[in-house]
């Protein structure tokens, strides 16, 4: 059985094994794969994996041997479910592997909008604290988060361990979700409406998934509604923000801060507003990507397809 790996190298740049992998079937692992290239490296094979290589109809109804699309990542719209569904062709996902990673990186973006660390480390290996005639001496306003609101939006297992976080910070903690489930015990927690977590957070963190009705709800109008000395966090999807918006936010001063682990388009032009808007930090889509919660996608992958070729799929993509 041949099984192809599409584009590997995010998920295992040479720190990860393959070997648990290679134990089910004949494994070719490519670094990347350009869509006209799918076809030549996908032929024959009863199952592909794929991350961020699009997978669509045209390209699927041509692969006549697949069978099984595991895809090494939460989100799932790089193929056509609707085609795969056609073809009889098993999808599936791993939805829980970063969630400790992802909400630990939430509040390496805050903690950085809340006290510039790399620019006082560089103002120190510039000289400017052997030279000062102060003792102690800061370049921009350091902000306290205890007491301070953080509003979540999308309350699923990633932004419940944010809140934990946010919490244990002593910060005071309301959420949206169209899903409640069981409530937080600790104290201060409700849940409140969008416009709610908008007008009252110092801080607002989205954990939404990507739905038609969720495109663009970061915008000019809901912007608007925010406090001008909030933040916004966004480790989530990047079509959740309107990018024009949130830089004209930011560079008129009607929001205090940004920071974005998650683009529109990645990687992005460098036209993006964003990437020159006042006070926004912006990384390269990285909060899932730690050793560990690599490591835990991996294994997950390995389960997927084991339990595929059972006949007892799990994780599969409705």
């Amino acid at each position: 059985m041949k099984i192809t790996v599409l584009d590997g190298y995010c998920l295992n740049p040479g720190d990860l094994s393959w070997d648990a992998i290679g134990r089910l079937g004949e494994v070719a692992v490519f670094d990347r794969t350009r869509v006209d290239e799918v076809l030549a490296r996908a032929a024959g094979a009863t199952i592909v994996l794929t991350n961020k290589t699009p997978l669509p109809g045209y390209l699927l109804r041509q692969l006549a041997d697949l069978r099984y699309i595991g895809v090494l990542a939460t989100g799932f719209d790089v193929v056509d479910l609707e085609a795969a569904r056609e073809q009889g062709i098993v999808v599936t996902n791993v939805p829980t592997y970063a969630t400790a990673s992802v909400a630990q990186f939430v509040f390496a973006l805050v903690l950085e909008l809340c006290h510039n660390l790399k620019l006082h480390a560089d103002a120190v290996r510039a000289g400017e604290w052997a030279h000062n005639p102060d003792w102690s001496f800061w370049k921009s306003p350091l902000i306290e988060l205890s007491e301070k609101t953080l509003g979540i939006v999308g309350f699923g297992r990633i932004g419940r361990q944010t809140g934990r976080i946010a919490d244990a910070m002593g910060m005071r903690v309301i959420a949206n979700d169209t899903y409640h489930g069981d409530e937080p015990t600790y104290p201060g927690f409700r849940w409140a409406t969008v416009e709610e977590v908008l007008r009252e957070s110092d801080v607002v963190s989205l954990h939404s998934p990507l739905f038609p009705e969720t495109r663009g709800m970061i915008n000019a109008n809901s912007l608007a509604l925010m406090k001008p000395t909030a933040f916004l966090i966004n480790t989530s999807r990047g079509p959740l923000v309107v990018e024009h918006d949130l830089a004209d936010a930011l560079n008129a001063g009607r929001l205090a801060g940004a920071g974005l682990d998650v683009l529109s388009v990645e990687p992005p032009t460098e036209h993006n507003p964003l990437l020159s808007a006042r006070n926004c930090l912006v990384t390269p889509h990285i909060a899932w990507a730690t050793r560990e919660a690599r490591s835990r996608l991996m294994d997950r992958v390995v389960e997927n397809i084991t339990a595929f070729l059972a006949g007892e799929p799990r994780n599969v993509v409705r």
